[in-house]
């Protein structure tokens, strides 16, 4: 709304989404943006938050995360938000994590190591001991997948991920035959790929992010490697397939809460919305740019129950319906179901659904 119609400032309640905009995370950016005016239109015909117009604010999250969280700070400090949320990667998430504490909520739905607790931080994304642990079983017993080779960007997930790992394959009885890190927006994929091909494994485990899974897939298919060996990413959605090329996806295997192609009425109608508001030729609707509608929902959830805008207490439980299904949150975990799906070309064939770690 503009003009006479743009409602008084106390009138709004207004999200800081931080999405990617550039970099490996860009290829996010276009459907995350569409997911979110999305969500503020869903929010609004609910009645608001806290009666309040939801109305979003854009922040380019594929900035170096100094930068994102000087931008935030001063939206802060300016009155001009009263939340943030939105998928960007761990390393944005730490920046902000100061900047945020104490002066407004923030959700963070996008998969991450696990672990946060500090103060205003609310996390709503798959974790390694819900996502990976479960995959890594499943592979196994399905498919025999037993020698891994893992490689990932070089920054907090990746690595705190790639430590998970080692734990579990000493509980699953599997060999880690290889492990690579590479730089955000490296051009190495292709020897990369070349060296898990000559590690002898039978799956490469890819914790990379956007262009980077991207160029990898890409390497993989130029050297036929889905002949030698499967993928796995707990990163990977349907911009990415598209992007990967047919080729690309052969052997490709996801695990993640939310694919556009599972069945169930809460899915089947997001899907619905999103197309009757941004068309036939919008980005794909894809699980990273659902957990941005996922962030937001959380966030109103909590401060709904908590009937104020700030200063929110978690609950020790909360429980909705979302596009994912039935979600648990609770401070420190968040429980939800889980998926693993194989590739078909562009789209995602899910499998199974995975069992929650005992």
């Amino acid at each position: 709304m503009t003009g006479p119609e743009r409602r008084n400032r106390d009138q709004e309640w207004r999200l800081a989404m931080v999405i990617p905009l550039q970099g490996p995370g860009g290829v996010f950016g276009p459907a995350c943006e569409a997911v979110s005016h999305l969500v503020a239109r869903d929010l609004n015909a609910a009645g608001g938050v806290l009666g309040r117009e939801v109305v979003i604010d854009i922040v380019d999250g594929g900035s170096a995360p100094a930068r994102v969280a000087t931008e935030v700070g001063a939206m802060i400090a300016a009155g001009a938000v009263d939340a943030v949320s939105g998928w960007h990667i761990s390393s944005v998430r730490n920046a902000l994590a100061p900047i945020v504490a104490g002066r407004v909520p923030y959700a963070y739905p996008a998969l991450y190591e696990g672990g946060e607790g500090r103060r205003d931080i609310f996390c709503c994304g798959e974790t390694p001991d819900r996502q990976i642990f479960p995959a890594l079983r499943w592979l196994r017993d399905h498919l025999g997948v037993r020698r891994w080779f893992v490689v990932g960007d070089d920054y907090v997930w990746p690595r705190s991920s790639m430590a998970a790992v080692r734990h579990y394959a000493h509980t699953l009885d599997l060999e880690i035959v290889g492990e690579r890190l590479v730089a955000l927006g490296s051009d190495a994929m292709h020897g990369v790929a070349g060296a898990a091909l000559a590690s002898g494994c039978d799956g490469v485990l890819m914790l990379l992010v956007g262009q980077d899974a991207i160029a990898f897939n890409r390497a993989c298919a130029e050297l036929g490697a889905h002949d030698s060996f499967i993928r796995f990413s707990p990163l990977m959605d349907e911009n990415m397939l598209l992007a990967s090329g047919e080729e690309g996806t052969r052997g490709l295997f996801a695990a993640a809460a939310y694919f556009r192609s599972i069945i169930g009425a809460a899915s089947m109608e997001l899907i619905g919305r999103y197309r009757t508001m941004h068309g036939t030729h919008a980005p794909p609707l894809s699980g990273v740019a659902e957990s941005c509608y996922e962030g937001a929902t959380l966030l109103a959830h909590l401060i709904t129950k908590a009937g104020r805008l700030g200063d929110i207490a978690p609950p020790d439980r909360l429980s909705y319906e979302s596009p994912r299904g039935t979600i648990q949150f609770e401070p420190r975990s968040t429980v939800q179901p889980v998926h693993l799906a194989a590739a078909n070309t562009f789209d995602f064939d899910v499998l199974a659904t995975l069992p929650v770690r005992s």
